[in-house]
């Protein structure tokens, strides 16, 4: 869109939008099923139609390539830039990461990869203030995903912003904290039996996927389920010092929860259900609380059994903020926006047909990089029970 941007500001999931970044899925052919990606996806992808079995060394260390059907690609980008247009209608600036025109494979000198196209934008980067702050990534695949949004980021930065990266992992096998998987907290979990040794093991690592916080103006709670997010809210906690105060949800889930709750502007949140509700921090279960209707279909019954699905049929709740009083729904759960126009809030309907196959709703394929406003203490010194 070659349009000029503003410095970046943004510290809540509500105030009016003036930027954003709309991700791109051109050139997403197929998901790397290697370790990493059956860690990431495990909740979602075990209960779904592949059962993601760690299997024999060998067959771990070279990652299965589960091609997408090219069709579902093409409906993809068609509603994303039908999203990109309503957004611009709206008012808001809307800026895209350069298109991967095919997939670039790669190699670190621990393992290699595919790269995937910039299209879950809100994972790997969240803007804290003035701050455009790139997290560490967790799916191999992505570890050079945010380069397509780097022109975009140097601009901010000409334009005055900060800009830090959190470090880059290696992501040999022992970085990986498995415990979530192969702990004792569900009989529905397995044992990561293969796990490969490396010249370059270094332990744990920060691996931390931004879509793991949520803004609330002076307060961001981040949810911690495994050894890797500890050590990278860690580091973000120390690099942000007193200019945020952090709050740390305790395996609220297995990583990603802007499908298990979002804040539609002060005092509301769109929840899951009421089990969430009892889960939060006192501070936000004062707050008024809407439930989504539960899901029935989301499109899944059109699907192949080798179709692999990587994101909560609860993904429809993932929706978009442009003010304290509209949002972007997806035009095919027509019960969510009922509730939400119900709410009194205005909602825009897009189109989104194939959100389960890659993983994002529209709040995951944004980065808010400008909203109207300040940073706002809405809890001041309020005790945050679930720390």
């Amino acid at each position: 869109m070659n349009q000029p941007v503003q410095r970046a500001n943004s510290f809540d999931e509500w105030s009016p939008l003036r930027e954003v970044i709309v991700g791109s899925g051109l050139a997403y052919e197929a998901h790397d099923v290697d370790l990493s990606f059956k860690l990431f996806f495990h909740d979602v992808v075990h209960s779904s139609f592949y059962y993601p079995a760690y299997g024999t060394a060998a067959a771990d260390v070279a990652p299965s390539r589960r091609a997408l059907n090219r069709r579902y690609v093409e409906e993809l980008n068609e509603d994303l830039e039908g999203f990109a247009a309503a957004l611009t209608a709206a008012g808001v600036v809307v800026h895209r990461p350069v298109a991967l025109r095919e997939p670039i494979e790669f190699r670190t000198p621990a393992w290699r990869a595919s790269m995937i196209p910039a299209l879950n934008v809100r994972d790997q980067a969240i803007v804290l203030g003035d701050e455009i702050l790139e997290t560490a990534p967790q799916v191999r695949a992505r570890l050079f995903e945010n380069d397509l949004l780097k022109r975009l980021f140097h601009d901010y930065f000409a334009a005055g912003s900060r800009w830090a990266t959190m470090p880059r992992p290696i992501m040999t096998d022992r970085s990986f904290d498995t415990s979530y998987v192969s702990g004792a907290n569900t009989p529905a979990m397995q044992d990561v039996p293969h796990i490969t040794d490396s010249e370059f093991d270094c332990g744990f690592e920060m691996m931390i996927d931004a879509a793991q916080c949520v803004r609330l103006g002076r307060d961001v709670i981040v949810n911690v389920a495994n050894a890797n997010h500890r050590l990278a809210a860690t580091w973000l906690s120390r690099h942000l010092g007193d200019r945020f105060r952090l709050h740390t949800l305790h395996r609220f889930a297995d990583n990603h929860i802007d499908s298990l709750v979002l804040p539609l502007r002060p005092g509301l949140l769109l929840l899951r259900n009421p089990g969430v509700a009892k889960s939060l921090p006192k501070p936000l279960r004062d707050w008024d609380h809407l439930y989504a209707p539960e899901p029935s279909d989301c499109g899944d019954s059109r699907y192949a059994d080798d179709d692999l699905l990587v994101a909560s049929p609860y993904i429809d709740m993932n929706v978009l903020s442009l003010d304290e009083h509209t949002v972007v729904a997806n035009s095919l759960f027509p019960e969510l926006i009922t509730v939400l126009e119900r709410a009194g809030l205005t909602v825009i309907p897009v189109q989104h047909r194939h959100r389960r196959l890659f993983g994002g709703g529209f709040h995951c394929f944004t980065l808010d990089t400008v909203r109207a406003g300040g940073q706002e203490d809405y809890f001041g010194s309020v005790s945050w029970s679930s720390d």
